[in-house]
């Protein structure tokens, strides 16, 4: 009997989260010491320590002048009145000017200025804090919380720009049947047979860099209709996107990139689901340190995404133990998970990845995919189909269901230099649901973003099921109705009540394993595989820096894999009155009598769910 890598670590995951709580990290509310306070016994005055970042917040923006017609792009004005939102909020009025001047002439920089939170970021001494809370206008002013650890060396890395390679590294069968896979999981060829690509949808991505893009003959079509819109450096306040790290390279991938064609330069199948989206770039996240100013960046970059009429933000960026606790995954601790409900509330879908912190010590999902309106997507293994043992778990520190949805965290993707690689990530599994979540939002836009949210959960293949690994499953494309309510698939088990324990037993019917088939014919989508290249060249030195979020090489292709035919998966949880998970496991069906709960584990209200084949039920006593 199969049974999920996931089960190794539940049992440590489903008890309260000890560790201490010595540092206060909520942005906009109490706040731990700055760096330069954070020196015990420092013999240093005041106004000779070293600036420190802080966070100030505004009492009003009254006198504030405002043209929605002039601030927001046409994409923008459009995406409300579609969703029924008004033309603007009091959180898109400009941030006073004169207090803003006020601040600036007491500081040493000014680093942020948010419209959203109503709040400026800078950088000052103690001494400089202290005078700005005399300010008029400064309802608070707060320290970033201390660093505690960096993600890697604290020296910055010269950007490289990208060179084009004269020989990519060589494609293999498997690697084509990978890249077929991870877009016909998501019903790739449903969504293409639907002319359903991602056209008209405008899509944000955040990353670290973008490098070696707009060479990259998998973005050819890409660059060549000009529908990579806006770019910009949120961190060196610039345009240009692609030195830098090539994390974004790899997202983008997922998103629009396409393999290589048959001759005459044709384009070959796509790896992701939107290869005709248009797409905002915005570099958010620094190489080898993890920074609050990342934070900053992030919120810099929705209030951008959302002026220029982002419909969907994929954030491949989890921040987790180099600057929070566990506890702190509430949905609400960060600054980047408060800005994604708010940019939730302005009609833009946010999809996040969970995080790659399964087979660690941290093991839950990170900020900004604990927000509560931020879609975080697991990752699945393609070997097996079920949870991949490096994906984040849920739930939330305030035990709300997450993960959402899932997708392969395993792929084929862009590299710069015109290479495709197999990559590892939750990072990869999130840009494919963005895709997804954009050609069903291209067929239903009248949907609001919360519509679409409810409606992907509501079409994934568990769906009423849930667990923290799987959260509701892949979505699905002919499921996504919500005006029409999906058809029950029939009873394929049943709950068989003994004495001292409650047994699932499947049905007879639902027990047949039919022959495999071949079909009437192929998806003729897919082109012929082409001879193998010549070898990859040495890699420039921005390639040896370490992938974002933990994404790393797979290594070499493994054996020929057939087309994926998963065995019939039974799932089951076990959740108290509020829903909480208490046990949850997914086993390979290899005989009709699958699961025995003993039935002392069903007082105080709680109830079994399984299922199985499409059908869900409960039992409780």
């Amino acid at each position: 009997m199969h049974v999920s890598p996931l089960l190794s670590t539940v049992w440590k995951r489903m008890g309260p989260a000890c560790r201490a709580t010595g540092l206060a990290v909520a942005l906009l509310g109490a706040a731990g010491p700055s760096a330069a306070q954070g020196h015990s016994g420092s013999a240093l005055p005041a106004n000779q320590q070293a600036p420190a970042r802080y966070w100030v917040s505004l009492a009003d923006k009254a006198g504030a002048h405002f043209s929605p017609k002039h601030y927001f792009s046409p994409a923008a004005q459009a995406r409300r009145v579609r969703q029924h939102l008004p033309a603007f909020d009091a959180t898109d009025l400009p941030v006073r000017s004169d207090y803003v001047a006020a601040i600036a002439a007491r500081v040493d920089t000014i680093t942020l200025v948010s419209r959203w939170f109503n709040a400026v970021a800078c950088r000052a001494t103690p001494a400089q804090a202290a005078a700005l809370r005399a300010l008029p206008g400064v309802a608070q002013v707060e320290a970033w919380p201390q660093r505690t650890a960096e993600a890697a060396a604290h020296q910055a890395t010269k950007p490289v720009r990208y060179e084009p390679a004269s020989a990519p590294k060589p494609i293999s069968a498997n690697d084509y049947l990978l890249a077929r896979r991870q877009t016909a999981y998501l019903d790739g060829a449903a969504l293409r047979a639907a002319g359903l690509a991602g056209q008209g949808m405008r899509i944000a991505v955040f990353d670290v860099g973008f490098r070696g893009l707009p060479e990259h003959p998998a973005f050819r079509e890409l660059v060549a209709g000009r529908r990579i819109v806006a770019t910009h450096d949120f961190l060196r306040n610039r345009d240009d996107v692609f030195i830098g790290g090539s994390h974004g390279t790899e997202v983008m991938g997922c998103l629009a990139g396409r393999l290589p064609g048959g001759p005459g330069g044709t384009s070959g199948p796509a790896l992701g689901l939107a290869p005709d989206a248009e797409y905002l770039l915005a570099r958010t996240e620094q190489l080898h340190r993890e920074r609050y100013a990342e934070e900053e960046a992030w919120l810099a970059a929705v209030e951008w995404a959302d002026r220029l009429g982002a419909d969907i933000i994929n954030s491949s960026l989890a921040y987790t133990e180099q600057r929070y606790f566990p506890e702190q995954m509430d949905g609400h601790r960060s600054l980047i998970a408060r800005a994604a409900n708010l940019a939730a509330r302005k009609g833009v879908l946010v999809v996040s990845a969970a995080g790659n912190d399964g087979d660690d010590d941290w093991v839950r999902i990170g900020t900004p995919a604990d927000a509560d309106s931020a879609l975080a997507i697991g990752g699945l293994d393609p070997e097996t189909g079920l949870h991949v043992a490096f994906s984040s778990y849920g739930p939330t520190a305030d035990r709300r269901p997450k993960p959402n949805l899932v997708a392969f965290g395993i792929v084929l993707t862009t590299t710069p230099g015109g290479g495709y690689e197999r990559l590892e990530g939750t990072s990869f599994a999130s840009p494919l649901v963005a895709g997804f979540a954009a050609c069903l939002w291209q067929q239903h836009r009248e949907l609001t973003a919360m519509q679409v949210f409810r409606g992907l959960e509501k079409s994934a293949e568990l769906y009423p099921y849930f667990d923290y690994a799987h959260g509701y499953g892949r979505p699905r494309f002919a499921h996504f109705a919500l005006s029409v309510p999906a058809v029950a698939a029939g009873p394929t088990f049943d709950f068989v009540p003994h004495d001292s324990l409650i047994a699932v037993v499947i049905r007879p019917e639902a027990a047949l394993r039919p022959a495999e088939t071949l079909p009437l014919m192929a998806d003729q989508s897919e082109p012929a595989l082409p001879a193998a290249l010549p070898a990859p060249e040495a890699k420039s030195p921005a390639d040896n820096v370490p992938h974002v979020g933990r994404e790393q090489p797979v290594g070499p292709s493994p054996a020929p894999l057939p087309e994926p035919s998963y065995p019939a998966y039974l799932y089951w949880n076990l959740a108290d009155r509020r829903g909480v998970l208490r046990r949850y496991e997914t086993r390979a069906v290899t005989q009709r009598l699958v699961v025995q709960v003993p039935r002392r584990f069903l007082g105080g209200g709680n109830v079994l769910r399984i299922y199985f084949k499409g059908y869900t039920a409960t039992f409780s006593e």
